[in-house]
């Protein structure tokens, strides 16, 4: 039996114990956080349901490396980058060969990509800023989706990206200056 609200290293304990409602209980808690992360790094909502069950199968495999000292949050959003940056690999990989073969070959192969007429007919005001955002060096968009968007201190970003907090600092710094210039440029172009 679960306790009412356990903190996350005792269900931690408890699923690799076998208890699979303990696991479910830290899936419900994580996953909203998995999936932001995931659609923020691949911009694809369906690939992002993708990884963030991939990233729970793979923290499931290895929670006996869990260290329940640490935040389980971090630990898990670590996963999901790792899961992003394979993600990310296989798209390159596929679109590689999509193109490596002959023409004729590729025309039943579809770019996952929207086109113009339909990004422009979603969310106007949010697309731009996720565009941006998509648009950004991994780097510079980790910190942003860790930071601004999951609302980690530094110190916890620092951690998971195996950095210091001044490089997180710092690339914050700098994504912001190219959201902001990205942003200004695209409404330059609108207009």
């Amino acid at each position: 039996m679960i306790a009412d609200d356990p903190d996350d290293a005792t269900l931690a304990a408890q699923a690799q114990a076998g208890r699979q409602a303990a696991y479910g209980a830290l899936m419900r808690r994580h996953r909203d956080a998995v999936y932001r992360l995931a659609r923020g790094h691949v911009g694809d909502a369906d690939a992002a349901m993708d990884i963030v069950q991939e990233s729970f199968v793979a923290a499931f495999a290895s929670l006996a490396r869990y260290d329940g000292r640490r935040p389980f949050r971090g630990w898990i959003a670590r996963i999901t980058i790792n899961k992003c940056h394979d993600w990310a690999r296989r798209r390159a990989v596929r679109r590689f060969f999509s193109f490596a073969r002959p023409i004729e070959d590729a025309a039943h192969v579809a770019d996952a990509a929207p086109d113009p007429e339909q990004a422009a007919q979603s969310r106007a005001g949010v697309a731009r800023i996720e565009a941006a955002v998509a648009a950004l060096p991994v780097a510079l968009r980790e910190v942003v989706l860790l930071r601004g968007i999951e609302g980690m201190s530094q110190a916890e970003v620092a951690q998971i990206l195996g950095v210091s907090e001044k490089a997180v600092e710092t690339r914050l710094y700098r994504a912001r200056r190219q959201l902001q210039e990205m942003l200004r440029e695209s409404d330059a172009a609108r207009v």
